[in-house]
């Protein structure tokens, strides 16, 4: 099942139950009924207080649950319509939450000597939540692993085989977990500092979800060590797509967006030179739609979203947008938010912070 699937308003009524639904604002009411696709995102409250917002494909705010602190990516399960909210880094909370009102919150924090990386998956059934941390004195980076059944126990671990994991997915079939090593060494006692600039060991991971044995590894081209494997999504074949970011020189034109499958070497798609540049060397998103074959990516630094044929790797369409943020499957290409309150052109009061995910309604229902 594709995690991205979308959601119709039908769906998530009946999901969502009287409860919910009577819960909501008149306004809230509105756009729910009209919205073709239901999404959610982590976002900054005028006031300075956080919060997830589910937000419909008009872009109208349909529902909102507080946060302890900022968040940064998202996960959500369709095959128990759990959606969690991951700390940006060097946090240590997730909070699950029901996007249909049905149970309320779960707070976990990270393990001794752990923080998160601000991202995360879960299993195709619902029953595990993995996600990228830092064993900070141990400068490894780990998965930890979360009992989805259990109020969300920490049950186990598994080595990234890399350092400062970021993003990562789960195959389709549930037996791979997807890795994107930035590179980076960070540690809690330095906040956001990047303490390895001079030295990094960006690589994309395959790891075996049931045993954590590494099946594979692909590290970058000495040239280009300083390109950061940020973030990863998966296309209908099973081709894993990565985007980077780099902490080179600011003039340089490095590779910012690549894919490979199991058993690939690492294939960099060859933008054109003003792609690259209006792209400002930070891609901080991106998102593959499996319906239409594409791939979409977003810089907040270049205020820039542009879309790249899967197939042929031509780029299709670059658009201005000031301040951008996530970047999601539409309908129709792709959603794309920004920190200054854009969504799919509807302004609101908050920012939206850096990812958006599509949510689809339980298999039980």
């Amino acid at each position: 099942m594709i995690r991205s699937a979308a959601i119709n308003r039908r769906s998530f009524v009946k999901a969502a139950g009287l409860t919910f639904l009577a819960a909501l604002q008149p306004r809230a009411l509105m756009a729910l009924e009209r919205a073709d696709a239901v999404y959610a995102s982590g976002v900054r409250q005028a006031n300075g207080s956080f919060a997830v917002a589910t937000v419909s494909e008009r872009g109208e705010i349909i529902d909102q649950v507080a946060l302890p602190a900022r968040s940064h990516g998202m996960a959500f399960s369709a095959a128990t319509g759990k959606t969690v909210a991951f700390a940006r880094r060097p946090g240590t909370y997730a909070m699950i939450f029901d996007p249909h009102g049905k149970a309320k919150p779960i707070v976990i924090t990270a393990a001794e000597n752990r923080h998160f990386y601000g991202h995360g998956a879960f299993s195709p059934d619902g029953r595990i939540l993995y996600a990228s941390e830092n064993d900070f004195d141990g400068n490894r980076g780990m998965i930890g692993l979360y009992d989805a059944t259990h109020r969300f126990e920490r049950i186990g671990e598994f080595e990234t085989y890399g350092v400062g994991p970021h993003d990562m997915t789960v195959s389709d079939d549930g037996h791979m977990l997807i890795i994107a090593n930035g590179g980076i060494e960070t540690h809690p006692d330095f906040g956001r500092t990047k303490l390895n600039l001079g030295n990094m060991q960006p690589s994309l991971t395959i790891v075996d979800a049931a045993t954590g044995a590494l099946i594979e590894k692909h590290t970058l081209p000495a040239e280009w060590a300083q390109v950061s494997t940020r973030h990863v999504d998966v296309d209908d074949s099973g081709r894993i797509w990565f985007a980077c970011q780099y902490e080179g020189r600011r003039n340089d034109l490095p590779p910012l967006v690549g894919s490979f499958a199991k058993g690939e070497d690492l294939r960099f798609v060859d933008l054109p030179e003003e792609t690259t540049r209006r792209l400002a060397n930070y891609v901080g998103a991106i998102a593959v739609n499996r319906k239409d074959g594409l791939v979409g990516v977003t810089s907040p630094k270049g205020g820039a979203s542009v879309t790249i044929d899967a197939i042929s790797g031509r780029v299709l369409r670059e658009e201005i947008v000031p301040e951008a943020a996530g970047i999601a499957p539409a309908s129709t290409g792709f959603a794309v938010s920004s920190y200054d309150g854009d969504f799919l052109g509807k302004r609101s009061s908050v920012a939206w912070d850096q990812h958006i995910v599509r949510i689809a309604p339980s298999r039980r229902v």
